[in-house]
């Protein structure tokens, strides 16, 4: 199992954030209750969406998309949220693996 699922136009991803960090960026798949997710920390605080606006950027530039199409979807007051990101799918999922 892995921690994307393709859509219609584009994926979704499962990732578990750390705010605050003091190493910011992304370290890899990890296991979850809920399965697979993307381990990513920012230095961003939990407060005003602020964090999860780094993680929709951080997330963006990873995979050479605009900010614009990546979003949060679900969990944006939580720690485990799902993004989803709009492009396409043969090249999202190409980048996703390499992460």
């Amino acid at each position: 199992m892995t921690f994307w699922r393709v859509k219609a136009d584009g994926v979704t991803v499962m990732v578990k954030v750390t705010p605050r960090s003091r190493r910011p960026g992304v370290h890899g798949a990890r296991p979850s209750a809920t399965g697979e997710r993307l381990r990513i920390d920012v230095t961003e605080a939990a407060e005003k969406g602020e964090a999860n606006r780094a993680v929709c950027d951080l997330l963006a530039d990873l995979l050479c998309q605009p900010r614009g199409n990546v979003r949060v979807v679900a969990g944006a007051a939580s720690r485990e949220k799902l993004l989803a990101v709009t492009g396409d799918v043969v090249s999202l999922t190409e980048r996703l693996r390499s992460l």
